[in-house]
Order: C-alpha cells, then structure tokens, then sequence
C-alpha cells in the first residue's frame, strides 16, 4: 500500500555555502576524461556517441559538453557503464582511434619539405556549440582552418580571446524581437585548462593608457594542436579591465581597440612566454594587427634593429586574409584615440607618431582614420580573399593603397575557403561512404576521381539516407518551436498544432545565416502572395525553415528578422514556414544536413565566400543561390541552381526585384518541378541524380584540406622562408633590405622614361604570332639598372581602355651613350587577333622583394 508523501520542509537560511560534488570516473572509464578535453571529439561521431550514451538528456541540457557531463553524470551510471564490457570495449576502440591519430607520422606536415611553425590569430573561434565563443562564419572557418591543421600534422597554433559571455544566446519574443540573453560561462565547466610555464598558471601583461593589464591564458587541444584563448577577466584587474574579454563584438570604439590591443600584442607576448617562436604569423581579418607592432618593438628592443628593418622581416612573415568587401565592415580608430594609446609606442621603436599613424590612414586627403585593414596590408607581404571573386573585389576596394597600380596587380590573392568535412557531414553519411568508398574515403578528399566512384551508391540509400535526415530535421524543428512557444505562453492547443508542422514528404528550403542587410533574408517575402501560393498549392507544396542571428546593435537586421518571424505565424502559412531561434553550430549542422535546398541571396558582390552552401551540398543538399562568393566558382550548370546569372553588379534597388523574379521563375519552373518528378512512383530519380553531382563537385574542392594545403604551399611555406633569409646574421638582409628602400624611394622622382619606340612600327598591320620587338629610352638618374624593372605592359583595348593586360619584360639593356641613360628592348608576340595597345613602366627591383609592387612605386611612359 503506499501512502502519499507529506512535502518535504524548505528550510530558507540565511549566508547559505554551496560546494559541487563530481562523480568518481571509475578506473575502466578513465579514458573518458582525456577524450572530453580534446576537441578531436566533435569531429569524430563515434566519440560524440560515448558521451551521448553517458545520459542522453544531459548530453542535450548540457549543450553536448562532454567535460561537464562527467562532472554532472550520477555515479550510479558511471559505475554502471564500467561494468558493460560492450561499452568499455567501443570506448578502448575509441579511445585507441584517437592515440594513433595524435601520433600519426605519415601526415601531410611530416612529407613537405618546409613544415614551418605558423601562428594563427582571430577574434573568434567557431568549434563547437560546447564552447560558444563565435558569432559566425569567420569564426567557424578559423575553427575548421585549425581541426584541418590537426589533421595534416601542421606545426600550428592559434591565438584568440576568451569572451566571459560569448557572443549571446538569441530569444525571440511574440512580436518577433530579438532578444540578446547573456551566456555568462564557467570557463572551468568548457574543454579549457589553464596554460602552464614550468608547471605555474601563465598571466602576460598588456600596457593600456597609463596602466597594466593582467591577461590569463588558457589552453584548448583541438587534436594535435593548441589554441591559447586571453581572457582579462581576473581579480586582480580594474573592474573596466575585466571588461575586455566580456563580449565578442560588444562595447564601444574604445572597447574594441582595447580587445585587439590584448589580441594582438597579448597574443605575441603569450606566444613568447610559452617559447612558442612562430615563423608566420597568420592574421585572419585585421582584429589582431596590432600585432605586428608588438613584433617590432620587441626586435627593436631585444635584437638591436632599427624600426624599418624591423618593419621588413615581419611584413615578410605575416600572412593577412580579409573577409570584408566593403570599407564600412573594418575596424578603424581616430587620430586621437591612436595618440592615447600608442604614443609611447612611438618612442619605444624611434619613429615620428605621423610615420607611425600612416601605417593605418587611408590614401583618401583628410581620411584622419587608423584603418585595421590597412595596417594588416601593409605589414603583410602575403594577402588574400576568400574566393575567387572575393579577391577581386578585394584588389579592387584597396587599390587605392598602390596608387597607379593596375588593379589585377594589386598584391592581395584569393585561396577559396573550405569546409571541415567530417566536422559537417552527417555521421549516415559517412557510413555508407565506409561501406560504398572505403573506410579511408577522408584520405580522398581532394581528389575529384575519387568522388566519382559516387556512382557505386544505389540510389534507394541515398535518398533514403536523406529521408532519415530530413524527418530528423523536422522533429528537431518541432522540439525547438515547441519549446519556442511555450516560453511564450500560448495554450496547450495551440501548442498541440506543432505535431503537424512540416511533413518528410514535401519540398523543404532552408535559409540560414547572419542576419545582415546584405544578405536580404527577406527577399523571398518581396512577393507574399506568390511565396503564400508556392506553399499551399495541395499538390506540389513548399516549406521553409529560416534562422540566424542579427548584430545586437544591428537594427535593420533586427527588423528582417522581425519580419521573417511574424510572417512564419500567419495563419495560411504557419504550417511549412518557420524561424528557428538561436541558430548555432547545432542547429546548423541539422539544417545543412536535412533540407532539400539551400537558399543563399546575398548582394552582389558582398559575399566575400559563405561556406553554409559547402556544407550543405556535401550531404546532397542543392544549391540555389546568387553567384557570389563561392557559388560563382561552385556552379557547374548541373549541380544546383543560380539566380539571376545574367544580372550584373548594382544596388539593391536595381538587384532585388530582378533576382525576386528570377528566384520565383526557378522554384516554380525547375526546382518544384524536378523535385516531384517520380517516374516510377517511388524515388525522384533526377533529383537523386543532382544530389550526387552536388556531393561530386563540391566536396573534392570546397573543403579546408585542399584549403590548407593552398596556404602552406602559396603562403605559409613563401613566408618563412623570406622571414629566414631575412633573419639570418643578426638581420642582415633585413637591413639591407630597408636601407636600399630608402635610397630608391629618395631617389625614385628622377627616372624619366625618355621614348618609346616598335619594330616593326605599330602602325602597320601584324599577324597572329608575328613578334614586336619594343624599345624605351630610359633616364635613371642616381638609381642602377639592376635596381629596377623596366616592362611592357600589353592588353586588349576597348574604348580607349585595356583588359587583360600583362607585363613582359625589356630585359635587354645597354648604355645609351649618355651617364645614366639606357636603352631597355624585349620582345612581345601576338597570341590572338584583336585590338591591343600598350605602355612602357618601370618599377623597382631586389631579390628580397616578394611581390613587385611593395614599394608601390611604379613609373608610366607619358
């Protein structure tokens, strides 16, 4: 018989002490506690379904924190699992999968001739919705940038801050506002253990205005590497202090620089605490330049050099990747506020503030602005954009920085951004690729034959894998709405309604990202009624599912998505159109991984790569998006859809209604169409078809082991190897190197390029292959012929304008029979029919120059 309980009495006491208790890990399951803090475990599904069976509901009540699930998990069912020798056994095998990984030695690093030690700073990381110290896309590449690392076994590390409260955690309220909800972390409950100096806690000190500033470091392994995370959060520092690594991206100017200041000068002081003597410095955006300054100081402090040596051998070893393809997106600080902070620093390496201060001003008269961006250029010799177009773009936006330079010639390159595979690939996925493609498929990434063997899928586990991908979305959906809607208050009935939300069966379209201006996360609502048609025709239907984040302090996007959200719960459409709150890495990878499209509508041309389309489409999901980024290199015609293809470059008012048609003329013309064509009643076999040439042409390419290999060959590998030949005996190339600038910026006003002359004469008519032999006269003054280059540069003419041009070399030289007057003559061919003109420069020239244009001194026949 059992009798009902009385209620337990509440004793409320006054100066009340708590204490944690953590389980015991019994000795059979010690190896859990290694495996949680080490990040190789969020890539590797067999290691994230050890601590998911630990207790399912505290894996999700946890955020899938595998560190503070064991310092959660009962005892009882610690002691419980140590006895199930099935589990014991999976978790050894785990558990050896992850040993022999970390000690490898056939890794791409160990085969190269030159594996330098490459130190990688950004503001944010992005590896796991565990450890929420991102906001979007760049911090999710700069993770993906590092786990890749790991795996080719590059020598590597990366620097970043320690936000107390992340970037935020989004609610939406029932008027469709976003609400910025603080995360507040106990670092001691994330994968973080504090960097340790001869087993003592390491602190380093950043000097602000007229005090000192205590930085703690912590350490993170992501497999073979380590990333140090800053955090200013301590005692011992002033209460405005402890401010600094509060917020990712909050605060004011003030605040900002006084983030980047501990970023990159606290970052390189870390560094050298730890004995860490990087070769290259990466700066991925330019939150870290200050960086380079604390590289100077300290060889003008500790190697005797001069600053302009000085400035040569770092610029050398720096590598910047820019993001941004508009001014606006990069940080920039007032004269004023830069004399506050860095006048000291002025003294500290013997230069003038005004020489200090141009290393950041913008070319533009009366730009009185330290630009970030800027600064990262010009002490870089290596830079790139992140796509293709990206790094035109990007030439084209800073071109003002060489001023007579052509634009294809500005020195900032492209390296296209991948994807971490097998941290985005669904784990159905990749086990069918195990049975069908052979365990050791992820050895294969880069190699395009390979990916054709896709063909050996049956089409029934495809789609089949697919269809279980996208009931897993859907019910994930659910959860969320559900639990959405009952923080809001609304009744069981309407709650009960969300059984009925989405359905397996119908064509499901996801859109998510940033909610930035740029990125129109509207526009599919610029024609209501015909998006409200789509998704309530009975017979072919459409569904949505919409997320992403919007700056706090970002108002329009706040509205977009205020907008998106109330038109998700109108009546007729409430049912297939929703916004899932607070899009993370989670709910990210369940999207990416479930829906039938992708939807991707930037402006052109500001997105400068977007990699949420490369995760989709390596688990079959279809592309249909504007060619910008990365989409304009990844179309193939056949492997999804672009919107708009023929449209041009204009503002949104002239790109929005014309990509608006173009995207309703697609959906209802070729995608629904396609989607629900099934010949045989049972499988869409044309869609199946795109899926798998969606996964052929994306995945050997867009993904960041091809990514890695591009940095180490074109810049990593250039980089340390200028930064020895300029170190070597006590800097002296690096010397030479700045000394020589100077002689041929001083003396570079008094070339003169006297005439220019063809034989034959360009007057008359040439043939394909015919050879033209031209010759300039050249006035050089004090400066040596072997100082510069003399070059002509030849291109297609069009009104009165060239395209496609290129330099050729005049590289025959001899006296001109008057003291420094030479005679340059070299030979151009003609290649192909057509209208070309050309023009005779000179530019400078020395073996320790990396790019031509470093001086940015170029002279033009007149």
């Amino acid at each position: 018989m059992h009798y009902p309980r009385s209620p337990e009495k509440i004793i409320v006491m006054q100066h009340l002490q708590t204490f944690d208790v953590s389980p015991r890990l019994p000795k059979r399951l010690e190896p859990l506690a290694e495996l949680a803090r080490n990040l190789w475990w969020t890539w590797e599904p067999e290691a994230r379904k050890l601590f998911r069976h630990l207790d399912p509901d505290l894996w999700h009540r946890t955020g899938h924190n595998p560190v503070r699930m064991l310092q959660l998990c009962r005892q009882t069912r610690l002691l419980e699992l140590s006895k199930d020798d099935d589990y014991v056994s999976e978790m050894e095998s785990v558990y050896r999968r992850f040993k022999t990984y970390l000690a490898r030695p056939d890794t791409y690093g160990n085969r190269i001739p030159l594996n330098p030690a490459v130190a990688y700073f950004c503001a944010e990381f992005g590896f796991h919705e565990s450890l929420p110290n991102y906001s979007g896309g760049l911090g999710i590449l700069s993770a993906d940038h590092c786990k890749t690392a790991s795996d080719l076994g590059l020598n590597f590390c990366g620097v970043t801050l320690l936000y107390r409260h992340g970037y935020f955690k989004q609610q939406i309220d029932r008027k469709g506002l976003q609400e910025a909800i603080s995360l507040n972390q106990n670092f001691h409950h994330l994968a973080l253990s504090p960097a340790r100096v001869e087993e003592e806690p390491l602190f380093v000190t950043v000097e602000l205005l007229d005090r000192t500033v205590t930085v703690k470091v912590w350490e993170l392994k992501v497999g073979r590497i380590p990333v140090y995370l800053l955090d200013t959060d301590i005692e011992k520092n002033r209460p405005e202090d402890r401010l600094i690594t509060e917020h990712l991206y909050g605060g004011d100017l003030e605040m900002r620089i006084r983030q980047e200041i501990v970023l990159g000068i606290g970052g390189v002081r870390t560094l050298r605490a730890l004995g860490i003597e990087p070769e290259v410095y990466h700066m991925n955006e330019g939150h870290s330049a200050f960086l380079s300054l604390e590289r100077i100081r300290h060889m003008v402090a500790t190697e005797g050099l001069r600053y302009y040596p000085g400035l040569q051998a770092v610029a050398a070893s720096n590598v910047f990747t820019t993001h941004t393809p508009v001014p606006a997106g990069n940080d920039a600080f007032p004269r004023e506020m830069m004399d506050l902070y860095f006048s000291k620093y002025t003294d500290e390496v013997g230069i003038s503030f005004d020489d200090f201060f141009r290393l950041g001003q913008p070319e533009l008269e009366g730009d009185d602005r330290f630009s970030m961006t800027i600064l990262a250029l010009r002490t870089s010799r290596h830079a790139n954009g992140v796509s293709k177009l990206h790094g035109d773009v990007s030439r084209g936006l800073w071109s003002g920085l060489w001023p007579d330079v052509p634009v294809r010639e500005v020195p900032i390159t492209s390296i296209t951004n991948g994807v971490h595979a097998k941290t985005w690939l669904a784990p159905e996925f990749q086990k069918f690729y195990n049975q069908y493609l052979g365990v050791d498929w992820d050895e294969h990434l880069t190699e395009p034959d390979y990916w054709r063997r896709l063909i050996d899928i049956p089409d029934e586990v495809l789609w089949e894998t697919h269809q279980f991908l996208k009931s897993r979305l859907i019910d994930f959906v659910r959860d969320c709405t559900r639990q959405h809607r009952s923080r809001m208050g609304e009744s069981p009935e309407q709650i009960r309604t969300i059984n009925g939300l989405l359905h397996p069966d119908i064509l499901t379209i996801g859109f998510a990202r940033r909610f930035a201006a740029y990125k129109r996360g509207k526009l599919l609502l610029s024609d209501k009624e015909r998006l409200v048609r789509l998704i309530r025709n009975s017979e072919r239907p459409v569904q949505f599912i919409f997320a992403g984040k919007a700056h706090p302090k970002d108002e329009l996007g706040k509205k977009l998505i205020e907008e998106v959200f109330r038109f998700s719960r109108e009546a007729d459409v409430q049912h297939a159109f929703v916004f899932v709150e607070n899009y993370d890495t989670y709910v990210a990878r369940r999207l990416c991984q479930g829906v039938d499209v992708w939807l991707n509508t930037p402006l052109r041309p500001l997105e400068a790569s977007g990699t949420s389309g490369m995760k989709a489409a390596i688990n079959g999901v279809v592309n249909f998006s504007v060619l910008d980024g990365w989409w304009y290199e990844g179309f193939n015609g056949k492997n999804g859809w672009a919107i708009a293809p023929e449209a041009t470059v204009g503002s949104a008012e002239l790109q929005n209604p014309t990509d608006t048609e173009s995207l309703f003329y697609i959906l209802e013309h070729q995608i629904i169409p396609l989607y629900y064509a099934k010949p045989d009643s049972r499988l869409p076999l044309a869609w199946i078809q795109l899926m798998r040439e969606s996964i052929r042409s994306v995945t050997p390419f867009f993904n960041t082991e091809r990514m890695l290999k591009e940095y180490s060959k074109r810049m990593y590998q250039p980089a340390a190897a200028a930064f020895a030949r300029l170190r070597e005996n006590r800097y002296r190339a690096a010397v030479g190197l700045a000394d020589w600038k100077h002689g041929i910026r001083t003396e570079w006003n008094k070339i003169r390029i006297e005439s220019v002359t063809t034989s034959p004469p360009v007057s008359g008519p040439l043939k394909v292959g015919d050879q033209l032999e031209v010759a300039a006269r050249i006035a050089l003054g004090p400066v040596r012929p072997v100082d510069i280059r003399v070059q002509t540069y030849v291109g297609e003419t069009e009104n009165e304008s060239m395209r496609n041009a290129a330099p050729v070399d005049l590289s025959e030289m001899q006296p001109a029979g008057q003291p420094g007057v030479y005679w340059f003559r070299g030979i151009v061919t003609t290649k192909e029919s057509g209208s070309y003109g050309f023009n005779v420069r000179v530019i400078p020239a020395h073996r320790d120059l990396l790019h031509d244009h470093e001086l940015r001194l170029i002279t033009w026949a007149k």
